[in-house]
């Protein structure tokens, strides 16, 4: 995902026991490329990204965690599932930018 997305910031920190999770929408996919093909390593997370209700959320968005997450094949292959914790800390300034332009641009009720 943030391959597509440079403004994601990933937290990159020593990775723990925990396993990240994926929510239904990102199901299947890398952490890393976004590709859906040969899941072969699991991901783990920090402690500080698996803290109480957030062991069960999303590693990408945040939503409700549905199924595990792992690295590609390829991902493996050139070590990037040794780069630390892949849980996204921001959401972006895009993201913040478009929500800020629709509230500017809000319809109000009369």
């Amino acid at each position: 995902m943030a391959k597509h997305q440079p403004d994601l910031i990933m937290c990159r920190k020593l990775p723990g026991i925990a396993i990240g999770r994926l929510c239904e929408k990102h199901d299947g996919k890398c952490v890393i490329c976004n590709s859906l093909v040969h899941p072969s390593t699991l991901v783990r997370i920090c402690d500080e990204c698996s803290y109480g209700l957030f062991r069960h959320m999303c590693v990408i968005c945040g939503d409700v965690g549905i199924s595990d997450a792992y690295y590609c094949k390829e991902c493996t292959q050139l070590e990037k599932d040794r780069d630390g914790c892949p849980k996204i800390v921001n959401f972006g300034s895009t993201k913040t930018d478009l929500y800020y332009k629709h509230k500017k641009y809000d319809f109000k009720k009369r």
